[in-house]
């Protein structure tokens, strides 16, 4: 490679003006705002929180949703302005719940597995239940939301229309990533004992290390949209909700680890809760499965290995075109998967 000085020189300077015409867009843009549609606080348990969306127009259909994100990130990603998972759904027609796990702090360490399914995912379903003077409701869970949906499905399937999942982990016996890989050796007795509740800033950089050249990439990617106020708009709406980090109750990530990373003892079926053995057999309602078909972080395999050991007749798998992001917030998922969901909850739901 030949030295070009006025080469470099163009390059620096164009770079330049790059970061010019950003400081410039970045001033125009104020305030970022994640989540947008408009919902009102309507339960509240401790840290925990039940918000109803907002509509305009009565739902279509007749028997209402409650959503459940993961708790080691914040609910509002399904929110993003322009491109909301949750304000598509309900212009589908579907009356829609969503759980906020809110911000565990030191004081909750000793919050375990059963509190949050056995107690406050149960209280909020019987809320939903006993507000619309119904039997039974529709469930959706989000990755470790989805894990956990299937949990209380398989303890409670009398009390829920439909599930549905999204990039969920069921069987944690594949290598098939880092992060399985890792999980497998963490000396979680340790950490939790040390630290009480666990800080989200520790859990994000393990998920930071499973692909280090992603913040390069993207940071490079982004300097050719530093004039584009609505592409920098998008990029900051992710950073925010990227870096809004809950802690996790050191007793209920202690099982976590345990029981599913190391030990896959719900695929197995040797997982307990509270003294009482979680047989997916049980998990009698109404299934749908979406998984990523290019998710790098839950592997497929670990998705779809619940589909032989359910007892659900009425099950079918959904394979999103994209990675485990794009299932919410992917121009796919506006136009073909959040309608598609709509459609399988709602002809169910008569």
């Amino acid at each position: 490679m030949s030295w070009n000085p006025a080469g470099i020189m163009e390059e620096m300077v164009s770079t330049g003006q790059k970061l010019a015409k950003g400081f410039e867009t970045l001033e125009n843009i104020g305030p970022v705002e994640v989540a947008v549609t408009p919902k009102d606080l309507v339960w509240q348990r401790d840290h925990v929180k039940i918000y109803h969306y907002q509509r305009e127009t009565p739902a279509t259909c007749k028997i209402p949703v409650l959503v459940s994100f993961a708790m080691l990130n914040r609910h509002d990603v399904l929110d993003l302005q322009g491109r909301s998972l949750m304000a598509k759904l309900l212009s589908e027609g579907l009356d829609i719940y969503i759980m906020d796990w809110g911000y565990p702090t030191k004081a909750d360490r000793y919050e375990t597995m059963e509190d949050y399914i056995d107690g406050y995912m149960n209280d909020a379903v019987d809320f939903v239940r006993k507000t619309h003077g119904v039997d039974k409701i529709n469930k959706m869970g989000i990755c470790q939301g989805g894990t956990y949906s299937m949990i209380y499905a398989s303890l409670y399937p009398e009390k829920l229309n439909t599930l549905t999942t999204y990039v969920a982990p069921y069987d944690f016996g594949t290598n098939a990533n880092m992060l399985y890989k890792w999980t497998k050796y963490i000396d979680v007795d340790t950490l939790v004992d040390s630290v009480g509740t666990v800080p989200g800033e520790m859990i994000d950089s393990a998920f930071g290390m499973l692909n280090p050249s992603m913040n390069v990439t993207k940071y490079m990617g982004v300097m050719d949209s530093l004039d584009d106020k609505d592409k920098m708009l998008n990029f900051l709406r992710m950073e925010a909700w990227k870096t809004d980090l809950p802690a996790i109750p050191g007793e209920m990530y202690r099982k976590y680890i345990k029981d599913l990373f190391r030990d896959n003892l719900l695929i197995k079926g040797e997982m307990t809760l509270g003294g009482r053995k979680i047989d997916l057999k049980k998990m009698t309602v109404p299934f749908l499965n979406v998984y990523a078909t290019e998710d790098k972080i839950i592997p497929n395999e670990s998705t779809l290995a619940i589909m032989k050991v359910i007892g659900s007749k009425d099950a079918k798998e959904y394979a999103f075109p994209g990675g485990h992001i794009g299932v919410f917030v992917g121009g796919k998922s506006q136009k073909e998967l959040a309608p598609a969901v709509a459609k399988w909850v709602s002809e169910r739901s008569k």
